[in-house]
């Protein structure tokens, strides 16, 4: 067992190198306040405070695990053999900076708590984080900073035991515009039909008038399709469905259309179903929690994840609200229009809510890429150039690369063959 000395053992420094140690390195680890403890340890230890004890493996403190509630300071980011990684530690400590700090900085999203002016919808703009003002959004610094540490560790302590973890590959089917044009109801399809006059677009008519005569599929309904591409990779795939009442943001298809109902459970005897909650939820609990009840009884089972409307994540209030709605895991952990890792990780973790000092029990998945993120890329070689970098380096450090599609993007008009570069990526990524 690692034993960490250091002179007070808080909620957030618990938090910061259970993750570090135990869920990302697979060591062993615990604290103690007591230098005749410290002292009597046999196996790997090391000092985390502002001054070492003798001359033992030695990292120094920075205040911020040891502090409570939001402070703003400066933050400058530096070099540790190539990597960026910012609260330096001075000469004596054995690495450049507080990895602990830093990783509490990245994991409980600190500066979104700090004052910033949120996007049209409500959300964090990915150009206010630092790793994107940085240039390292796309480096899972905490799990790669992780394995460096236990690289000066294993100097120190050879035989120190660290169980490794395998690489894990999640594949999410984002459902919130189910179809295109059918199953609309009468009153939106002519209103549809309306508007594409209005504004010119004949092409549109044609389809829509297409789909509604049933001369053609619609062309957002590529479930079975996907079903059968899953089929033939050993992968874990989840399909998120809106069910939700119509709104300015939410014109998913009615949850009283039986069409549409049995096109979810038939989805749910193949692949985990879950929810894609809506925007008006995202702040109203009451909502939130008739959207799961209703989900969960059409397929018969508990509704436990949950991917929020536009990656909408507003700490604390949305974990809290999930926590309070009795959801256990969240996959909207990133940015819609960015490849990267917006909590600086590859690896689940749990929410700490920095308001209460305390870390709550909901497991966050972190996605890498979420497809409208690749839109702007024009071959599939140059979506492959951008992603295998971060495929790369998620395999390096044992994490999990989570990826999350669209059905709308793989019917829609675009350049790209999407059904066939989403074939092409899990036959690419998943091993």
């Amino acid at each position: 067992m690692l034993l960490i000395f250091t002179h007070k053992v808080t909620n957030r420094l618990a938090y910061t190198a259970k993750q570090i140690f135990e869920k990302i390195l697979g060591v062993e680890m615990g604290f103690t306040t007591k230098v005749e403890d410290f002292i009597k340890h046999n196996g790997p230890k090391m000092t985390y405070s502002k001054q070492p004890l003798q001359n033992e493996f030695f990292i120094r403190s920075n205040d911020l695990l040891f502090e409570q509630g939001i402070n703003d300071f400066e933050i400058k980011v530096a070099d540790w053999e190539g990597l960026p990684c910012f609260f330096s530690s001075g000469e004596k400590s054995a690495i450049p900076f507080d990895i602990f700090s830093a990783s509490f900085f990245l994991l409980s999203r600190y500066e979104e708590y700090l004052p910033h002016v949120k996007d049209s919808v409500g959300r964090f703009p990915v150009k206010e984080s630092i790793a994107y003002q940085n240039n390292f959004l796309e480096l899972p610094v905490v799990d790669l900073w992780a394995y460096k540490l236990l690289e000066a560790l294993k100097e120190r302590f050879p035989d120190i035991d660290a169980k490794e973890k395998s690489y894990g590959f999640t594949s999410i089917i984002n459902v919130t515009t189910s179809h295109a044009y059918a199953m609309r109801g009468i009153s939106r399809t002519l209103g549809g039909f309306l508007l594409d006059l209005v504004n010119l677009r004949f092409r549109d008519v044609w389809e829509r008038m297409s789909v509604i005569l049933r001369l053609k599929k619609d062309p957002y309904d590529n479930f079975f399709q996907l079903v059968d591409i899953h089929k033939k990779f050993p992968i874990k795939t989840m399909f998120f469905f809106q069910f939700a009442k119509h709104s300015a943001h939410d014109k998913n298809v009615s949850t009283n259309s039986n069409k549409f109902r049995y096109l979810i459970k038939s989805v749910a005897d193949y692949s985990v179903v879950s929810l894609s909650t809506s925007f008006v939820s995202t702040s109203d609990k009451n909502v939130l929690r008739e959207e799961k009840k209703q989900l969960g009884n059409l397929i018969n089972r508990p509704i436990s994840y949950a991917r929020l409307r536009y990656n909408k994540v507003n700490v604390p209030a949305t974990y809290r609200n999930l926590v309070e709605t009795e959801f256990t895991d969240d996959f909207s952990m990133g940015y819609t229009h960015e490849v990267g890792f917006r909590a600086g990780t590859c690896t689940p973790f749990y929410f700490y809510d920095i308001n209460t000092e305390v870390r709550q029990p909901i497991k966050i998945h972190p996605f890498a890429m979420h497809d409208y993120a690749l839109v702007k890329y024009k071959s599939k070689e140059e979506v492959f150039e951008k992603m295998d970098k971060v495929y790369r380096l998620v395999k390096q450090v044992k994490g999990d690369f989570i990826l999350v599609f669209s059905n709308e993007l793989f019917g829609g008009k675009q350049h790209l063959d999407w059904m066939e570069l989403y074939r092409s990526i899990l036959k690419r990524y998943y091993v």
